[in-house]
């Protein structure tokens, strides 16, 4: 099986969202993600702005290259990131794999 964050986000438009069981058992892939109001998210904390911006930009990059993009609320030392896909209207394969891509940049 491949990990998450060694795989690629892939168009979705006309497939379903993932399912409670689904979701719960991706949640177990990825460490300190949760299940909020519609999306997956989790929140990165840093000891100053120069290290939650340098996150974020390196987010902006994996979410370029993957196509897939979060929303962001960004403070002095912290990144709450969100996904959750609109073509599927929930949660899909390319949230946990974006999720997975970003916990590895700190790995």
């Amino acid at each position: 099986m491949t990990l998450l964050k060694d795989q690629r986000c892939r168009r979705l438009e006309g497939s379903a969202a993932m399912n409670p069981e689904l979701i719960a058992s991706h949640l177990a892939q990825v460490d300190g993600w949760r299940f909020v109001d519609g999306a997956i998210e989790k929140t990165y904390s840093f000891a100053d702005y120069h290290r939650t911006m340098a996150f974020v930009n390196a987010l902006a990059w994996v979410a370029h290259v993957e196509d897939h993009h979060p929303e962001l609320r960004v403070t002095y030392n912290r990144c709450v990131v969100r996904f959750d896909t609109h073509s599927v209207a929930g949660i899909s394969i390319n949230d946990f794999i974006c999720a997975a891509k970003l916990d590895a940049l700190l790995a």
